[in-house]
């Protein structure tokens, strides 16, 4: 898979992660092929970083990876005794205190959680195993370009464990309850056709137009005004959650909000 961020300088790169800017586009890049990838507290924390380090200009940020694989998932260390050096195991996760264990946790789940930001719209471009973690990677961000050769599956009920790096509220919402339980409980892979047919992906493509395929995407969303597109944003993130009758005032309150806008009378 070609770069997308080639002969750009980094903003970061770190514990697997590199972040570059090209206008108002940022690329995000998982950079361990040799391990496909896989994820561990240093790099979500690196993942965590690269939010915080997006510039203001930055209107689409493209989360891609390196080599055949998007994420294979938590890095298997993290199940062995030890963990990771410096890390608490999981074992001493499970001994902690309810608050200690929470905490954590949720400090995991930041590197996951800003891809959705309202100033920002994210894409996915997945290729090959997106397994446990690097699925709720790929569902943390707005929309989600797959290659033909892509296999997601959620994994952590087989280990005893539950998806927990946000992964769960996207899955419900893009293909609804009943899927995404035997999705979760099976582990099963779901393959490109299914992924596209189900609205997991916006759009599948044979791997080697990837790429391609998510720099058309991104230059399409580019051509919109940016404050509309945050002010839709913000509406349909929204709906799920508000009554009909609701979500008609809030299409008006973002409507008038852009007429003012518009018209040079906003505040």
């Amino acid at each position: 898979m070609a770069s997308l961020d080639k002969d750009l300088d980094p903003v970061l790169d770190q514990d697997g992660v590199r972040l570059t800017v090209d206008g108002a586009t940022a690329t995000v890049t998982l950079t361990n092929p040799a391990k496909r990838n896989a994820q561990s507290p240093a790099l979500w924390r690196a993942l965590t970083q690269a939010g915080r380090s997006l510039p203001g200009s930055v209107r689409v940020v493209v989360l891609r990876a390196e080599g055949q694989s998007f994420s294979a998932g938590l890095d298997r260390q993290a199940f062995t005794p030890e963990g990771f050096d410096g890390e608490p195991s999981f074992i001493d996760l499970a001994r902690g205190s309810d608050a200690e264990l929470d905490a954590t946790i949720a400090e995991y789940q930041e590197a996951f959680a800003w891809w959705r930001r309202s100033d920002i719209v994210s894409i996915a471009a997945v290729q090959g195993h997106a397994i446990g973690a690097g699925f709720q990677l790929a569902l943390a961000c707005d929309l989600r370009v797959v290659a033909d050769d892509v296999q997601f599956a959620m994994r952590e009920t087989s280990l005893g464990l539950v998806p927990d790096l946000t992964g769960t509220h996207p899955l419900v919402g893009l293909v609804g309850y009943a899927r995404a339980l035997e999705i979760c409980a099976t582990g099963r892979f779901v393959l490109a056709e299914e992924a596209e047919r189900t609205g997991l992906a916006n759009l599948a493509v044979p791997a080697a137009q990837l790429d391609a395929a998510v720099g058309d995407l991104a230059a399409a969303l580019l051509a919109a005004p940016r404050d509309a597109v945050i002010e839709t944003k913000a509406l349909l993130r929204g709906a799920q959650e508000r009554s009909y009758e609701e979500q008609r005032t809030a299409e008006r309150a973002s409507q008038a909000r852009r007429l003012r806008d518009l018209a040079g009378v906003g505040e």
